[in-house]
């Protein structure tokens, strides 16, 4: 069994290579909104729908054939019809979400690319015939059409010969290649063999995890976003104060760029440590389906609402359960996602529901049992419960749930604190 994936590395074009990426990247632009202009003027004039393969005869092939597109002959003609179906797969994602075949959020009509976006990328799939070669001491080389072997920082090796590549130039002037593999799945056995997790994430604390084994632990919000807000907001303010259309404003507008790269980074390197851990410990996780668009444009309003909603994405609860999912997938873990729904308001240990409580509100006693609850550790465990792991916690004896979701005052809140309550 395998499953696709995408290895990334940090690519370090010649400036000549630099040059002959931006041809591509402004042709790819070209040729995308081309293909939105033509339907958008075959429905004004209430032709039928364009086809993609007559989409891609026309804005490609015989455009390449008239003086004001001939320069897209300068580039390989693989990124160029792959940008129209990009903008093919755009109009059938609009339409599938108006007849709710695609579900999630609503999708908008396609938009123009702009010349002034800072993120630009460029498709070579097989048909462009691109070459991969890879040395010992970790470096590689991409052959692109009408590029040249681009150098890559080889960080892992790759698991199967790749189907296509994306090169890609980030705002911070940074520049990636991304394949597309195929690997084999690798299970391994969990260090905790059966042992199940379930976890509830927050604001206060990252993560409030409680085990089948009778042991749970918080894992702290590192706020990166937070412990490098001055920074930005330096280099913003430097931003603002230079002139449009400057070398300067373009040199602070890269400064900006690096200080969210930063973030992004550090975000995205304790989600993957986390998940890791969290699959390589434990056979099943239990996780709540989370709706974290709805839940940042919730909750208070004017500066207190936006602190609130900040602290929502930098989080980035989304992209964690993302990173879970595809690492149980890859080792055959199971991954539970359950409603979150009262969670937070549900009493663990007799199932009384005591209604919504204030977010400040991070201890509560139970009118039904008494019961003095942990907010987020109470969660954990409904969590767990409704995962259907309820068992495994009677099976130890004793009431495991009472004391996994009680509360403790003397609890020292430690990056990874793991408290065995088990009797």
């Amino acid at each position: 069994m395998s499953f696709t994936m995408r290895h990334r590395y940090r690519a370090y074009p010649t400036p000549g290579q630099q040059d002959a990426l931006a041809r591509t990247f402004g042709c790819v632009r070209v040729v995308f909104n081309d293909a939105i202009a033509a339907r958008k003027n075959a429905h004004a004039r209430g032709e039928a729908f364009i086809s993609a393969s007559a989409l891609q005869s026309q804005v490609v092939a015989q455009a390449k054939r008239t003086p004001q597109r001939q320069w897209l002959t300068q580039v390989s003609s693989t990124p160029l019809e792959q940008a129209v179906r990009d903008a093919d797969r755009a109009y059938r994602n609009f339409f599938d979400s108006l007849t709710g075949k695609r579900k999630g959020a609503k999708m908008g009509l396609p938009r123009f690319r702009s010349r002034h976006d800072t993120r630009q990328a460029a498709n070579f799939t097989r048909s462009a015939r691109f070459k991969v070669r890879t040395t010992t001491h970790g470096v590689g080389h991409v052959y692109l059409p009408k590029v040249g072997w681009v150098r890559f920082a080889l960080s892992r090796d790759l698991p199967s010969d790749p189907s296509s590549v994306t090169v890609i130039r980030e705002a911070d002037g940074h520049y990636y290649v991304s394949f597309v593999v195929q690997r084999d799945v690798e299970p391994q056995a969990p260090t905790h063999p059966g042992r199940g997790a379930g976890i509830d994430v927050g604001l206060s604390g990252f993560a409030a995890i409680t085990y089948t084994d009778g042991t749970r632990e918080t894992i702290e919000n590192p706020r990166h976003l937070r412990t490098r807000q001055r920074r930005l907001a330096r280099a913003q303010r430097a931003l603002a104060r230079k002139q449009r259309g400057s070398a300067n404003r373009a040199k602070a507008r890269t400064r900006v760029a690096v200080e969210h790269r930063k973030v992004k980074d550090a975000r995205q390197d304790f989600h993957h440590q986390l998940s890791a851990r969290l699959i390589r410990e434990n056979q099943t996780v239990a996780v709540e389906k989370l709706n974290v668009v709805g839940l940042a444009r919730a909750g208070a309003k004017n500066a207190q609402g936006r602190g609130l909603r900040r602290s929502v994405h930098d989080a980035g609860w989304a992209a964690f359960l993302t990173h879970l999912a595809a690492k149980g997938t890859e080792h055959q873990r199971t991954i539970t996602t359950i409603n979150p729904a009262y969670t937070s308001q549900t009493c663990a240990v007799c199932g009384v529901l005591d209604g919504p409580k204030p977010l400040h509100v991070r201890a509560w006693q139970c009118t039904g049992c008494g019961q003095h609850l942990d907010r987020d550790y109470n969660a954990a465990v409904n969590v767990m419960v409704a995962a259907g792991l309820a068992e495994t916690l009677n099976a130890r004896g004793g009431d495991v749930r009472r004391r996994l979701a009680a509360a403790t005052p003397a609890e020292t809140g430690t990056h990874r604190h793991d408290q065995t309550l088990a009797a």
